[in-house]
């Protein structure tokens, strides 16, 4: 879990806090670009618009990497790690050299491929631990994923401060530092084993997946497992994917694409990436001395890593959405009113530290929990029928990275709203909280007739529930029976 966390997750983490801190330094970089080649320094509002160009950039190639993993799915897990990690490498090589080339264009080009490399890692780590995990621990090692996401972030932090690599001279290493745990994941994983359950369902090599087995589980009995496997295979192979269009067109799942939309667009705009990727602003917004504002930053990484360690819940999804949601949107309003008031009253500005702890307290044990199963909300996986699956994944997937390429674009214009920027976050959230506890079932336990079932129950004004026996019921229900 270690050796893939590190070259899976962890480099998301990494890169969507590491941009905050020393920022001024790397925004110097602009103008002195700029000075060199024309001889003038830019605008403001011109490095701005660059310099979030710079950190959102990451989202692109996040979005190309999500989707080029899910067009070479049927690859080899553990080659699909090892080679990622080159793209991590070659994007530190342009991070370390930018500083001496005099070109913020490298930094630009380092962020995209950053992105790729995140885009990738994100579903091929928590593939690849997943499926090399009994059935009675991955639960448990689904958790790690989001952790080792957690640790990232914390580690861009800690690594930003001006003891360490947050200084004018260190700054090209600090964003670098992605290349050197590629390389160690590069140079370990290969001692590690293929996943067992790609190699049996996929490559159809039974023999090295019973070698993979016994690496990984020992001398422990797993004929149980590999003959569920097995009939997974068989159920599967009858059942045709359709396409994100066909979703689309698709007039019984409009509930549950409508859900799969609002959830993933609350999941990055409800603020918690605000705050890893412009924290020293947000940070600043709330009054917090600017000395202090890289040990505040380092404060909320350490509350996440600690929360998502602690909350294994085996709540539902809804009450975890609803409950996480509402929380959200209750801890920034009474944030913006802490802020209003922080010219006032010379200690509020730490209550607002506080406040953002606890906004990041109630996302990690609310909607961060659901995340952290399979490091994307696994919705589309309860409420789609299996043929509908990696259509909603897909859309899910594009969904999320452009509402963090828009979040990036646009928070710096937002934080000059100084106190009411926040009540923007709470709109979204309060918004989705309340859509999940009116018009959203419960999915845990259910199957996906079930959830259909109830999704038409809800929406359904005279309220009756959906009929088997109708042509809804009936595709639903061949799905069903397929698996």
């Amino acid at each position: 879990m270690f050796i893939a966390g590190l070259g899976g997750t962890f480099q998301y983490g990494f890169s969507v806090s590491v941009m905050t801190s020393p920022s001024a330094v790397r925004i110097s970089l602009v103008n002195k670009t700029c000075v060199h080649r024309y001889g003038r320094p830019l605008e403001q509002w011109q490095v701005s618009l660059i310099w979030s160009f710079t950190v959102s950039i990451f989202c692109v190639g996040g979005l190309l990497g999500s989707l080029a993993k899910l067009s070479v799915s049927p690859i080899y897990r553990k080659k699909c790690l090892l080679f990622n990690n080159f793209v991590a490498i070659f994007g530190a090589i342009l991070m370390l050299l930018s500083q001496t080339a005099m070109s913020f264009e490298m930094i630009m080009v380092g962020r995209f491929l950053f992105g790729i490399n995140a885009g990738i890692g994100l579903s091929a780590h928590a593939l690849y631990i997943i499926e090399c995990s009994p059935k009675r621990l991955k639960v448990m090692v689904g958790v790690t994923v989001s952790t080792f996401l957690c640790l990232g972030k914390f580690w861009g932090q800690l690594l930003g401060i001006r003891e360490l690599l947050g200084t004018e001279k260190n700054w090209t290493w600090l964003l670098g530092f992605n290349g050197f745990t590629a390389l160690f994941q590069l140079f370990t994983l290969p001692f590690l084993p293929e996943s067992p359950k790609f190699l049996l369902l996929e490559a159809g090599d039974f023999q090295a997946s019973e070698r993979a087995f016994k690496r990984l589980w020992g001398k422990e009995d797993y004929s149980k497992e590999v003959e569920e496997m097995l009939k997974e295979k068989a159920a599967l192979q009858s059942v045709r994917s359709h396409s994100v269009l066909e979703l689309l067109q698709n007039q019984t799942l409009r509930w549950q694409l409508l859900t799969i939309v609002i959830v993933f667009i609350a999941l990055q705009l409800c603020g918690i990436n605000a705050v890893y990727f412009y924290s020293f602003d947000v940070l600043r917004a709330t009054g917090i001395p600017e000395h202090k504002l890289a040990y505040a930053a380092l404060g909320t990484g350490l509350c996440e890593v600690s929360t998502s360690v602690a909350c294994v819940s085996l709540m539902g999804r809804k009450v975890l959405l609803f409950r996480g949601y509402m929380g959200m949107a209750a801890t920034l309003t009474v944030l913006t009113i802490t802020v209003c008031l922080q010219t006032y009253v010379s200690w509020m500005p730490y209550c607002s530290l506080a406040l953002i702890f606890i906004f990041i307290f109630c996302f990690t044990s609310g909607p961060g929990t659901f995340v952290s199963r399979t490091t994307t909300v696994p919705l589309p996986e309860e409420i789609f029928p299996q043929s509908f699956k990696a259509a909603g994944y897909t859309l899910g997937c594009t969904i999320n990275w452009i509402s963090l390429f828009v979040l990036g674009m646009v928070f710096p214009i937002l934080v000059n709203l100084d106190s009411f920027c926040f009540l923007i976050f709470m709109v979204v959230c309060l918004l989705c909280g309340l859509y999940v506890r009116f018009y959203t079932p419960e999915t845990k336990n259910r199957t996906a007739l079930e959830i259909a079932s109830e999704f038409d129950r809800i929406h359904r004004k005279g309220g009756k529930p959906l009929n088997e026996k109708s042509p809804e019921g009936e595709l639903m229900r061949t799905h069903e029976s397929r698996l």
